[in-house]
């Protein structure tokens, strides 16, 4: 009987040990996300700003001056969230990676993100970095953050040059400045099946193009500057970004 009890406890004692080792000494990799950009197929870089390189679907010559956006709620098998609540991708500086470690290789089977912040996020002067980058949205348009500063110059109906801000905020519809109406237009890219075995990097496409034609053709003529109090501009402006990213190689 006392072998028998004995038998039972080293049993008990191995299976916990095992379990711990299992929910411990799991295998973790560390998952750089890379953000690259381009113009239907042609790479667009910093140093490729400030030319009239790029004709969008309405047929307005462009050039860009500056891009940022930011994402956050980066999630893995949707509910394993980075170390990084949100990332400001920055064109202009080259800052264009996001660097996740230590993420448990189990939890790893799709990707997902947030462009700009949910309303739940979206809290007025939190983020110290946006706050320095001037990435506030005034308060008299609700406050909080812009989901992107895309700016630059196209070529009007007289061939002149002339100045877009394509700035993606919360929809805000200001009928009566002292009862503000929002609506998110935040929205989530969601890439489905990845499968990652090793530390890996996953490169994220932005074909830019998109943004002027699909599914609403962009007529920079009348859409051009002061488009963050437009609220049906921003709807567009949101419809038009669900096309805009793409799974690109990953690396591992």
């Amino acid at each position: 009987m006392k072998k028998i009890i004995w038998l039972f406890i080293i049993i008990a004692f191995t299976t916990c040990k095992d379990d711990t080792d299992c929910c411990v000494n799991l295998e973790t990799v560390d998952i750089t996300l890379k953000f690259t950009h381009n113009w239907d197929g042609t790479p667009v870089t910093a140093s490729d700003f400030n030319s009239f390189n790029y004709v969008t679907e309405n047929g307005e010559s462009v050039s860009i001056e500056r891009l940022r956006y930011v994402l956050s709620n980066i999630l893995f098998n949707n509910n394993v969230q980075s170390s990084n609540l949100y990332k400001l991708v920055d064109l202009n500086n080259n800052d264009t990676e996001i660097i996740i470690k230590n993420i448990p290789l189990i939890n790893i089977n799709s990707l997902s993100f947030t462009f700009g912040f949910s309303d739940a996020d979206n809290i007025d002067g939190v983020y110290q970095d946006l706050n320095t980058a001037s990435f506030n949205v005034p308060g008299m348009l609700g406050g909080g953050y812009h989901y992107m500063q895309f700016d630059g110059k196209y070529k009007d109906t007289n061939n002149l040059d002339a100045n877009f801000n394509y700035h993606a905020i919360r929809a805000v519809n200001r009928s009566d400045p002292n009862n503000l109406i929002f609506e998110d237009t935040s929205f989530l890219v969601d890439f489905g099946s990845v499968t990652i075995t090793n530390n890996a990097t996953i490169e994220i496409k932005m074909n830019i193009a998109e943004w002027f034609k699909n599914p609403n053709t962009w007529d920079l003529n009348q859409l051009n500057t002061v488009l963050m109090p437009n609220f049906e501009a921003q709807k567009l402006i949101s419809a038009n970004g669900k096309s805009v990213f793409s799974l690109g190689d990953i690396l591992q």
